[in-house]
């Protein structure tokens, strides 16, 4: 079964350049994808308080056809119907999420701070000879292609988005065969840290390049050129581009070097294990958030997940409570504190340890009493 090539459901991320008029119907896009979600949240939440009654996604529908025929909500009827009724489905799936206790309560979007996207499906857009058309346009996308999709994809759902940056994306989603990495003897343990991003039981240590850390003069420039502008000019709206930009310049590098991090994690070893660590509490340490959120483990985790499930290898996630660091690697025995400042301790039984290797090390024995 290792070797059998399995379809899976697969992302592909391109640039594109918007002409005027395409640039103008994403936009007002955008817009009406807002409304129609945040406008149907304030109507499940009314629903609710004043009924107490759950909304389903066929209600939901309903309204928006009703909008549509209002002077007041008109104008959604100017853009494709595809992405409004695709804002409904999130929004049904995310209150889905809440009542299985996976998420919070659903938010409204916000103009300035939610990620301006649309969701096209197969109905709403053409591909036709590795060109792609959205509804409501007449010619196709400006792609650049910085890598080719797999031999006869054919493209079931098309997100358009566009950052805080300006800069234009679109992601096809295609079904793809991939068939499992060939298997291997290797396993290791991975232990995240901040001077290291992370440490593996073999004693290598693949350092963290803190990308946030080596632009963090030209996003102080950029931020301070910001606030010296004068809200609503046109000059505050060409500085925020630019803090917009060093902080998309940051996220970038960073993404590129966490995916060649778990790719070779996940090539080299049949079984990566890491610890579950409970990112979220780490960064409330006011002296460690920003390095925490610098080296983006839970990105890194998630990288990990669905690699490991492409190609065939295994994945362990050691509970939190697990006492990596105070154990010994080699005896066994436990060690009653282990403040972090400690980096190199010995033991009882006589061998000395370097903290994050030794983790890595009890991770990696650990892992098949997990599994």
């Amino acid at each position: 079964m290792r070797g059998m090539a399995q379809l899976v459901k697969r992302a592909y991320k391109y640039r594109f350049h918007p002409t005027p008029e395409q640039t103008q119907e994403l936009a007002r896009t955008f817009g009406c994808v807002r409304l129609v979600y945040n406008k149907a949240l304030e109507e499940r939440i009314r629903a609710y308080t004043q009924q107490g009654r759950r909304v389903s996604y066929g209600e939901s529908s309903a309204w928006l056809t009703a909008w549509k025929r209002t002077p007041e909500y008109g104008f959604l009827a100017e853009v494709s119907s595809v992405p409004l009724q695709q804002a409904l489905r999130h929004l049904q799936a995310a209150f889905t999420n809440f009542f299985a206790k996976r998420a919070k309560y659903p938010v409204f979007k916000s103009r300035k701070r939610s990620r301006a996207s649309a969701e096209y499906t197969r109905s709403g857009f053409r591909w036709r000879d590795g060109e792609l058309t959205l509804a409501k346009m007449d010619a196709p996308l400006d792609i650049v292609w910085s890598r080719p999709l797999p031999a006869a994809a054919e493209p079931s759902t098309v997100t358009v988005s566009r950052d805080a940056a300006g800069r234009w994306f679109v992601s096809l989603l295609v079904g793809e065969k991939i068939r499992p990495l060939d298997p291997v003897e290797q396993s290791v343990g991975v232990d995240a840290g901040i001077t290291a991003l992370v440490t593996l039981s073999t004693g290598e240590r693949i350092a963290n390049p803190r990308h946030e850390r080596r632009d963090r003069k030209r996003l102080a420039r950029a931020q301070r050129a910001l606030s010296r502008k004068a809200k609503g000019s046109a000059n505050r709206a060409k500085a925020r581009l630019r803090v917009a930009r060093a902080h998309a310049r940051v996220v970038d590098r960073r993404r590129d070097f966490l995916h060649k991090v778990s790719t070779r994690l996940v090539r080299e070893n049949q079984t990566v294990v890491i610890e579950d660590l409970t990112v979220g509490n780490l960064v409330k340490n006011g002296s460690l958030a920003r390095a925490i959120s610098d080296a983006s483990w839970r990105e890194l985790r998630a990288m990990l997940e669905y690699k490991a499930a492409w190609y065939g290898r295994d994945l362990v996630v050691i509970d939190r409570w697990f006492p990596s660091s105070k154990l010994c690697s080699a005896c066994g025995a436990r060690q009653e504190a282990m403040p972090l400042h400690v980096r190199d301790w010995a033991c009882g039984c006589g061998t000395v340890h370097d903290r994050d290797v030794n983790a890595a090390k009890n991770l990696l024995a650990a892992g098949p009493a997990e599994r």
